[in-house]
């Protein structure tokens, strides 16, 4: 029996049922101590409610370097100069608007919050990806004066019409992406670019304190349940430890922690080095980026390197809205039938934590496995990223999504933000999602706008 052949019975017995009883007892509270109740465009924007005097004054801090622009070497403000050589923002903000989403841009816009990550076909001596020469693994469409910009990150798109099964149309939009003017001689042959968006970045140390024996025991590589779900751990390099790691973050999950996700997006979006990644972003041949000064050696200290990681770690989770109406009770009991809670596991439970001590011990409700899993041939990016093959995504988390609109402004969704609504997002699932993916497009309109009630819940 196919996986949608099992999911359609237990769609037409959910039809006939009476809304569901009343929520989980504490699904409100999102991210379980740390929860803030706040619906405001600032949303994303605040610190972990159980949170000490002394660490939010850290946190402040923090907040000013996440915020503030970095600016070109050498400056009198010694501490935020060293920006590039190259570069794709001026701070972490420009694509973390207030903590948040980016968007892909319109024709002929420039991108903001959306990057290129570049490739060919190989790996590293880490068993990472592998550099597309002179453009190296993320196309730089900034620099400063006296070097060149890599290039200019284009995209375009085309819309592809189909219908519900009860006959209501929508279109879907395919993007296109391309480099213009590219500064540094021709593309290498076989590049492989894969765009990524500025994801929401709340909860990460509460998704980093997830022990990792839960997440393995979740992973299902070869399928032997037969469920069609074949969730998959990556394990990337991680820089501190010198040996390999379970990823958990990034689209990929190609990075292992919150510390070297922040120190590398220092690097390779803003150009500033760290003690955790020292040289400067300057691939081989790139020869007035390397010949350009800095701003000392590393451009961000420890001390407000560690500041920006415990900003990161501890950005409040919001807790849940009309959790309890009886629409948004029915669209839970919807995404639990039609397969989605397989992959967007709904409830984890966090271990001890001496580094984020406010993430430890608590009970949350992010959505996420955090695996890998095939997402079919239409949202492929053909870059594979240490495990993860060029099919794979890692399951992103779910809490927050309701709120971007709110602060944001847009409603784009999935690694690229093609999706130009929740509803969107769920129809360009395929791979392992397609069973369930086909599954929402029987529904009748009433259903389906259950789900997405109970997804703008979250």
């Amino acid at each position: 029996m196919s996986r949608l052949s099992a999911l359609l019975p237990l769609l037409a017995a959910l039809a006939c049922e009476e809304a569901p009883v009343g929520p989980e007892p504490g699904e409100q509270r999102s991210g379980g101590d740390t929860t803030v109740f706040d619906t405001s465009a600032n949303a994303f924007a605040l610190s972990a409610r159980n949170m000490s005097f002394d660490r939010r004054q850290q946190f402040a801090v923090g907040n000013s370097f996440f915020n503030k622009n970095w600016v070109t070497a050498p400056s009198s403000t010694t501490s935020r100069d060293g920006l590039g050589p190259t570069f794709n923002a001026r701070s972490c903000s420009t694509c973390h608007f207030k903590d948040g989403r980016g968007r892909a841009p319109g024709p002929g816009e420039d991108f903001v919050g959306l990057l290129l990550r570049l490739g060919v076909p190989g790996s590293d001596s880490y068993g990472g990806p592998l550099a597309a020469g002179v453009y190296g693994d993320q196309l730089q469409p900034h620099a400063i004066d006296g070097v060149p910009a890599e290039g200019t990150p284009r995209v375009t798109f085309t819309e592809r019409p189909a219908s519900f099964a009860d006959g209501e149309p929508y279109s879907l939009r395919a993007p296109t992406y391309s480099i213009e003017s590219p500064a540094l001689g021709p593309l290498p042959q076989g590049l492989q670019i894969s765009p990524r968006i500025a994801p929401v970045i709340i909860g990460m140390g509460l998704l980093a304190a997830i022990p990792e024996a839960d997440l393995l025991a979740r992973a299902d590589p070869d399928d032997r349940d037969g469920d069609g779900i074949s969730g998959r751990a990556n394990q990337v390099w991680d820089a501190t430890a010198g040996a390999p790691r379970l990823g958990r973050f990034g689209w990929k999950a190609n990075q292992p922690s919150v510390l070297q996700q922040t120190a590398g997006a220092f690097l390779g979006d803003l150009g500033v080095t760290s003690s955790v990644f020292g040289g400067q972003n300057c691939p081989e041949g790139q020869l007035m980026c390397e010949a350009a000064a800095t701003g000392g050696d590393p451009e961000i200290v420890d001390a407000l390197l560690d500041a920006v990681v415990l900003y990161a770690n501890t950005l409040a989770v919001p807790g849940r809205r009309d959790f309890d109406d009886p629409q948004v009770l029915r669209g839970k009991a919807q995404f639990t039938a039609l397969g989605c809670a397989d992959c967007h596991t709904p409830r984890h439970v966090t271990g001890p934590d001496e580094l984020v001590p406010e993430a430890a011990d608590q009970i949350i409700f992010p959505f996420t496995d955090l695996l890998l899993h095939d997402m079919g041939p239409e949202l492929a990016d053909g870059r594979s990223d240490f495990l993860a093959t060029g099919d794979e995504w890692r399951t992103p988390p779910l809490w927050g999504i309701g709120l971007v609109e709110t602060v944001n402004g847009h409603t784009e969704f999935l690694h690229d933000g093609r999706a130009r609504s929740l509803l969107e997002a769920v129809l360009w699932h395929g791979g392992e999602a397609e069973a369930s993916r086909e599954a929402v497009k029987a529904l009748p309109r009433g259903e389906r706008d259950d789900l997405l009630a109970f997804l703008r819940s979250l």
